[in-house]
Protein backbone atom coordinates (compact mmCIF):
# COMPACT_ATOMS: atom_id res chain seq x y z
CA UNK A 1 0.00 0.00 0.00
CA UNK A 2 2.60 2.72 0.59
CA UNK A 3 4.87 1.74 -2.22
CA UNK A 4 0.89 2.43 -4.50
CA UNK A 5 0.46 5.26 -2.26
CA UNK A 6 4.19 6.34 -2.92
CA UNK A 7 3.74 6.02 -6.74
CA UNK A 8 0.26 7.79 -7.10
CA UNK A 9 1.54 11.08 -5.43
CA UNK A 10 5.08 11.06 -7.60
CA UNK A 11 3.27 9.74 -10.71
CA UNK A 12 4.35 11.87 -14.38
CA UNK A 13 2.02 10.06 -16.54
CA UNK A 14 -1.60 7.92 -16.62
CA UNK A 15 0.07 4.49 -16.71
CA UNK A 16 2.00 5.00 -13.43
CA UNK A 17 -1.17 7.11 -12.32
CA UNK A 18 -3.39 3.62 -12.65
CA UNK A 19 -0.44 1.36 -11.18
CA UNK A 20 0.20 3.24 -8.29
CA UNK A 21 -3.84 3.12 -7.49
CA UNK A 22 -4.09 -0.59 -8.02
CA UNK A 23 -0.80 -1.53 -6.30
CA UNK A 24 -2.38 0.16 -3.29
CA UNK A 25 -6.26 -0.63 -3.49
CA UNK A 26 -5.04 -4.37 -3.94
CA UNK A 27 -3.94 -4.13 0.00
CA UNK A 28 -6.49 -2.10 1.21
CA UNK A 29 -9.07 -4.40 -0.07
CA UNK A 30 -7.76 -7.22 1.97
CA UNK A 31 -7.38 -5.16 5.08
CA UNK A 32 -10.80 -4.22 4.51
CA UNK A 33 -12.08 -7.60 4.94
CA UNK A 34 -9.43 -8.89 7.16
CA UNK A 35 -12.05 -10.02 9.69
CA UNK A 36 -13.20 -12.94 7.73
CA UNK A 37 -15.10 -13.85 10.46
CA UNK A 38 -17.45 -11.07 10.95
CA UNK A 39 -19.77 -10.88 8.69
CA UNK A 40 -19.72 -6.60 8.59
CA UNK A 41 -16.16 -6.67 7.50
CA UNK A 42 -16.65 -9.44 4.77
CA UNK A 43 -19.28 -6.95 3.08
CA UNK A 44 -17.82 -4.35 3.23
CA UNK A 45 -14.21 -5.63 1.58
CA UNK A 46 -16.30 -7.42 -1.04
CA UNK A 47 -18.31 -4.09 -1.30
CA UNK A 48 -15.64 -1.85 -1.64
CA UNK A 49 -14.00 -4.61 -4.30
CA UNK A 50 -16.59 -4.13 -6.39
CA UNK A 51 -17.11 -0.72 -6.73
CA UNK A 52 -13.36 -0.24 -6.55
CA UNK A 53 -12.94 -2.26 -9.75
CA UNK A 54 -15.68 0.10 -11.04
CA UNK A 55 -14.26 3.10 -10.44
CA UNK A 56 -10.97 1.37 -12.30
CA UNK A 57 -13.09 0.66 -15.31
CA UNK A 58 -14.45 4.52 -15.26
CA UNK A 59 -10.31 5.56 -14.88
CA UNK A 60 -8.80 3.40 -17.58
CA UNK A 61 -11.91 4.62 -20.13
CA UNK A 62 -10.95 8.16 -19.18
CA UNK A 63 -7.02 7.85 -19.61
CA UNK A 64 -7.89 5.68 -22.76
CA UNK A 65 -9.87 9.01 -24.60
CA UNK A 66 -7.10 11.21 -23.15
CA UNK A 67 -4.40 8.70 -24.83
CA UNK A 68 -6.72 8.78 -28.00
CA UNK A 69 -7.53 12.49 -28.41
CA UNK A 70 -3.41 13.07 -27.19
CA UNK A 71 -1.86 10.23 -28.68
CA UNK A 72 0.80 10.71 -25.11
CA UNK A 73 0.40 9.32 -21.35
CA UNK A 74 2.80 12.22 -20.20
CA UNK A 75 1.21 14.81 -18.47
CA UNK A 76 3.71 17.49 -19.85
CA UNK A 77 2.41 16.22 -23.42
CA UNK A 78 -1.26 16.14 -22.01
CA UNK A 79 -0.64 19.78 -20.65
CA UNK A 80 0.91 20.74 -24.05
CA UNK A 81 -2.21 19.16 -26.36
CA UNK A 82 -4.47 20.56 -24.58
CA UNK A 83 -3.67 24.04 -24.38
CA UNK A 84 -3.07 24.11 -27.99
CA UNK A 85 -6.27 21.82 -29.19
CA UNK A 86 -9.55 22.21 -26.87
CA UNK A 87 -11.40 19.23 -27.30
CA UNK A 88 -15.07 18.43 -25.66
CA UNK A 89 -14.03 14.23 -26.06
CA UNK A 90 -10.77 15.45 -24.21
CA UNK A 91 -13.14 17.26 -21.57
CA UNK A 92 -14.74 13.79 -21.81
CA UNK A 93 -12.42 11.51 -20.82
CA UNK A 94 -11.69 14.07 -18.18
CA UNK A 95 -14.52 13.61 -16.47
CA UNK A 96 -14.06 9.99 -16.42
CA UNK A 97 -10.83 10.47 -14.46
CA UNK A 98 -12.02 12.66 -12.07
CA UNK A 99 -14.91 10.16 -11.39
CA UNK A 100 -12.40 7.33 -10.96
CA UNK A 101 -10.19 9.24 -8.65
CA UNK A 102 -13.09 10.84 -6.59
CA UNK A 103 -13.66 7.58 -5.65
CA UNK A 104 -10.24 6.91 -3.97
CA UNK A 105 -10.73 10.10 -1.72
CA UNK A 106 -14.34 9.22 -0.57
CA UNK A 107 -16.07 11.94 -2.19
CA UNK A 108 -19.47 12.02 -3.02
CA UNK A 109 -21.90 11.15 -4.49
CA UNK A 110 -18.66 8.23 -4.99
CA UNK A 111 -18.37 7.44 -1.36
CA UNK A 112 -20.83 4.54 -1.39
CA UNK A 113 -18.50 2.37 -0.32
CA UNK A 114 -16.96 4.61 2.56
CA UNK A 115 -19.80 3.97 5.40
CA UNK A 116 -19.60 0.43 5.64
CA UNK A 117 -15.90 -0.11 5.13
CA UNK A 118 -15.61 2.33 7.82
CA UNK A 119 -17.96 0.27 10.16
CA UNK A 120 -16.92 -3.34 9.55
CA UNK A 121 -13.17 -2.94 9.62
CA UNK A 122 -11.20 -3.07 12.43
CA UNK A 123 -10.26 0.53 14.05
CA UNK A 124 -6.41 0.54 12.83
CA UNK A 125 -7.21 -0.73 9.72
CA UNK A 126 -9.89 2.32 9.46
CA UNK A 127 -7.40 4.89 10.55
CA UNK A 128 -5.38 4.37 7.87
CA UNK A 129 -8.20 4.39 5.44
CA UNK A 130 -8.87 7.80 7.10
CA UNK A 131 -5.23 9.35 6.43
CA UNK A 132 -2.32 8.14 4.31
CA UNK A 133 -4.11 7.11 1.04
CA UNK A 134 -6.16 10.46 1.08
CA UNK A 135 -3.45 12.68 1.17
CA UNK A 136 -1.46 10.28 -1.51
CA UNK A 137 -4.90 10.49 -3.40
CA UNK A 138 -5.35 14.63 -3.20
CA UNK A 139 -2.07 14.89 -4.00
CA UNK A 140 -2.45 13.33 -7.55
CA UNK A 141 -5.25 14.60 -8.30
CA UNK A 142 -3.64 18.32 -8.12
CA UNK A 143 -0.61 16.68 -10.26
CA UNK A 144 -3.94 15.25 -12.92
CA UNK A 145 -5.87 18.90 -12.96
CA UNK A 146 -3.37 21.62 -12.36
CA UNK A 147 -0.76 20.17 -14.08
CA UNK A 148 -2.03 18.27 -16.79
CA UNK A 149 -5.00 19.93 -17.49
CA UNK A 150 -4.47 23.21 -16.00
CA UNK A 151 -5.13 24.88 -19.63
CA UNK A 152 -8.64 23.03 -19.05
CA UNK A 153 -9.74 24.79 -15.79
CA UNK A 154 -12.89 25.95 -16.34
CA UNK A 155 -14.01 22.72 -17.85
CA UNK A 156 -13.10 20.79 -14.86
CA UNK A 157 -13.19 23.15 -11.66
CA UNK A 158 -17.34 23.04 -12.51
CA UNK A 159 -17.14 19.20 -11.93
CA UNK A 160 -14.91 19.55 -8.81
CA UNK A 161 -17.18 22.05 -7.54
CA UNK A 162 -20.65 20.43 -7.97
CA UNK A 163 -18.89 17.29 -6.38
CA UNK A 164 -17.72 19.91 -3.04
CA UNK A 165 -21.32 21.29 -2.97
CA UNK A 166 -22.28 17.34 -2.85
CA UNK A 167 -20.09 15.99 -0.48
CA UNK A 168 -20.75 19.05 2.01
CA UNK A 169 -24.42 18.33 1.82
CA UNK A 170 -23.98 13.96 2.04
CA UNK A 171 -21.03 14.71 4.97
CA UNK A 172 -22.98 17.20 7.15
CA UNK A 173 -26.78 15.81 7.22
CA UNK A 174 -25.31 11.90 6.86
CA UNK A 175 -23.79 12.02 9.52
CA UNK A 176 -26.40 13.26 11.79
CA UNK A 177 -28.20 10.07 12.59
CA UNK A 178 -25.41 8.19 13.03
CA UNK A 179 -24.47 6.47 16.64
CA UNK A 180 -21.65 3.99 15.47
CA UNK A 181 -18.37 6.00 15.67
CA UNK A 182 -16.46 5.04 12.52
CA UNK A 183 -18.80 5.20 10.58
CA UNK A 184 -19.76 8.47 11.79
CA UNK A 185 -16.21 9.45 10.85
CA UNK A 186 -16.78 8.04 7.63
CA UNK A 187 -19.50 10.87 6.82
CA UNK A 188 -17.32 13.45 8.39
CA UNK A 189 -13.83 12.32 6.19
CA UNK A 190 -16.47 12.49 2.98
CA UNK A 191 -17.09 16.63 4.14
CA UNK A 192 -13.72 17.40 4.91
CA UNK A 193 -12.61 15.82 1.35
CA UNK A 194 -15.15 17.90 -0.23
CA UNK A 195 -13.16 21.14 1.52
CA UNK A 196 -9.67 19.72 0.09
CA UNK A 197 -11.33 19.73 -3.61
CA UNK A 198 -12.49 23.49 -3.01
CA UNK A 199 -8.80 24.05 -2.77
CA UNK A 200 -7.84 21.82 -6.11
CA UNK A 201 -10.68 23.75 -8.22
CA UNK A 202 -9.46 26.95 -7.64
CA UNK A 203 -6.60 26.19 -10.06
CA UNK A 204 -4.16 28.44 -8.40
CA UNK A 205 -1.03 27.53 -6.41
CA UNK A 206 -2.38 29.31 -3.75
CA UNK A 207 -5.51 26.34 -3.94
CA UNK A 208 -3.26 23.95 -4.32
CA UNK A 209 -1.10 25.44 -0.85
CA UNK A 210 -3.89 25.06 0.77
CA UNK A 211 -5.58 22.03 0.19
CA UNK A 212 -1.85 20.57 1.46
CA UNK A 213 -2.06 22.64 4.15
CA UNK A 214 -5.56 21.61 5.01
CA UNK A 215 -4.91 17.85 4.69
CA UNK A 216 -1.64 17.72 6.77
CA UNK A 217 -4.11 19.48 9.53
CA UNK A 218 -6.59 17.23 9.07
CA UNK A 219 -4.74 13.90 8.90
CA UNK A 220 -2.88 14.83 12.43
CA UNK A 221 -6.34 14.78 13.98
CA UNK A 222 -7.39 11.96 12.47
CA UNK A 223 -4.40 10.38 13.75
CA UNK A 224 -5.12 11.78 16.86
CA UNK A 225 -8.37 10.51 17.39
CA UNK A 226 -7.75 6.97 16.15
CA UNK A 227 -5.31 6.66 18.82
CA UNK A 228 -7.51 7.63 21.66
CA UNK A 229 -10.25 5.44 20.44
CA UNK A 230 -7.27 2.63 20.19
CA UNK A 231 -6.41 3.15 24.05
CA UNK A 232 -9.91 3.07 25.52
CA UNK A 233 -12.33 0.10 25.75
CA UNK A 234 -14.97 -0.80 27.87
CA UNK A 235 -15.71 -4.50 29.11
CA UNK A 236 -12.89 -5.82 27.51
CA UNK A 237 -14.47 -4.59 23.64
CA UNK A 238 -13.12 -1.92 21.52
CA UNK A 239 -14.98 1.43 21.69
CA UNK A 240 -17.16 1.52 18.39
CA UNK A 241 -20.84 3.34 19.83
CA UNK A 242 -20.93 7.13 20.87
CA UNK A 243 -22.53 5.85 23.58
CA UNK A 244 -19.97 4.02 24.90
CA UNK A 245 -18.15 6.90 25.74
CA UNK A 246 -20.55 8.09 28.31
CA UNK A 247 -18.97 8.99 31.47
CA UNK A 248 -15.21 9.11 30.49
CA UNK A 249 -15.38 12.67 31.31
CA UNK A 250 -15.13 10.73 35.27
CA UNK A 251 -12.84 8.08 34.15
CA UNK A 252 -10.39 9.11 31.37
CA UNK A 253 -10.97 13.28 32.22
CA UNK A 254 -7.60 13.31 29.97
CA UNK A 255 -8.50 11.71 27.34
CA UNK A 256 -12.02 13.06 27.34
CA UNK A 257 -10.13 16.32 27.29
CA UNK A 258 -7.83 14.98 24.42
CA UNK A 259 -11.03 13.75 22.63
CA UNK A 260 -13.11 17.63 22.75
CA UNK A 261 -10.11 19.49 21.56
CA UNK A 262 -9.55 16.96 18.24
CA UNK A 263 -13.26 17.44 17.73
CA UNK A 264 -13.42 21.03 17.87
CA UNK A 265 -10.08 20.80 15.58
CA UNK A 266 -11.93 18.57 13.03
CA UNK A 267 -14.91 20.71 13.23
CA UNK A 268 -12.87 24.14 12.93
CA UNK A 269 -13.15 25.59 15.89
CA UNK A 270 -10.40 28.53 16.28
CA UNK A 271 -7.90 28.79 17.65
CA UNK A 272 -7.14 25.50 16.59
CA UNK A 273 -5.16 23.77 14.00
CA UNK A 274 -8.57 22.27 11.47
CA UNK A 275 -9.41 26.05 12.17
CA UNK A 276 -6.58 27.73 10.14
CA UNK A 277 -7.01 24.70 6.81
CA UNK A 278 -10.32 25.69 6.51
CA UNK A 279 -9.54 29.40 6.28
CA UNK A 280 -6.96 28.99 3.88
CA UNK A 281 -9.50 26.85 1.63
CA UNK A 282 -12.19 29.23 1.72
CA UNK A 283 -9.60 32.21 1.34
CA UNK A 284 -8.42 30.49 -1.90
CA UNK A 285 -11.82 29.55 -2.72
CA UNK A 286 -12.69 33.29 -2.14
CA UNK A 287 -9.82 34.67 -4.85
CA UNK A 288 -11.14 32.17 -7.18
CA UNK A 289 -14.47 33.84 -7.67
CA UNK A 290 -16.29 30.65 -5.32
CA UNK A 291 -17.88 32.79 -2.46
CA UNK A 292 -20.96 31.03 -2.75
CA UNK A 293 -19.23 27.67 -2.64
CA UNK A 294 -17.59 28.59 0.58
CA UNK A 295 -20.63 29.71 2.34
CA UNK A 296 -22.51 26.46 1.80
CA UNK A 297 -18.79 24.80 3.01
CA UNK A 298 -19.50 27.15 5.93
CA UNK A 299 -23.18 26.02 6.31
CA UNK A 300 -22.40 22.41 6.45
CA UNK A 301 -19.48 23.06 9.34
CA UNK A 302 -21.90 24.34 11.32
CA UNK A 303 -24.52 21.15 10.61
CA UNK A 304 -21.54 18.60 10.87
CA UNK A 305 -20.87 20.28 14.26
CA UNK A 306 -23.99 18.90 15.93
CA UNK A 307 -22.52 15.53 15.49
CA UNK A 308 -19.32 16.41 16.86
CA UNK A 309 -20.78 18.21 19.84
CA UNK A 310 -23.17 15.17 20.63
CA UNK A 311 -19.54 13.38 21.03
CA UNK A 312 -18.73 16.11 23.45
CA UNK A 313 -22.18 16.19 25.25
CA UNK A 314 -22.11 12.07 25.73
CA UNK A 315 -18.44 11.99 27.01
CA UNK A 316 -18.76 15.07 29.49
CA UNK A 317 -22.67 15.37 30.65
CA UNK A 318 -24.10 11.94 30.72
CA UNK A 319 -23.60 9.12 33.30
CA UNK A 320 -21.75 5.77 32.42
CA UNK A 321 -24.47 2.82 32.79
CA UNK A 322 -25.22 1.78 36.07
CA UNK A 323 -22.84 -0.36 37.73
CA UNK A 324 -20.22 -0.06 35.21
CA UNK A 325 -16.69 2.14 34.65
CA UNK A 326 -17.03 4.42 31.33
CA UNK A 327 -14.27 2.63 29.96
CA UNK A 328 -11.33 -0.01 31.06
CA UNK A 329 -8.59 0.88 32.02
CA UNK A 330 -5.38 1.25 30.30
CA UNK A 331 -2.84 -1.53 30.14
CA UNK A 332 -0.40 0.75 32.55
CA UNK A 333 -3.31 1.48 35.03
CA UNK A 334 -4.01 -2.06 34.74
CA UNK A 335 -0.54 -3.18 36.34
CA UNK A 336 -0.08 -0.06 38.81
Amino acid sequence: ASAGMGMMASSGDLISLYVGIELHSLALYVLAAFHRDDLKASEAGLKYFVLGALSSGLLLYGASLIYGFTGSMRFEDIAAYATANPSPGLIFGLVFLICGLAFKVSAAPFHMWTPDVYEGAPTPVVSLFATAPKVAAMVLIARVLDGAFIGSHDQWAQVLVLISLISFAVGAFGGLAQKDLQRLLAYSSIANIGYALLGVAAGTALGVQSMLLFMTLYVVDQFGFFAILLSLSRKGRPIRKIADLAGLRKDRPGMALALTVLSLSVLGMPPLSGFWGKWAVFGAAADAGYWMVGAAGLVASVVAGFYYLRIIKVMWFDPAPEGTEATDPSPVEAKT
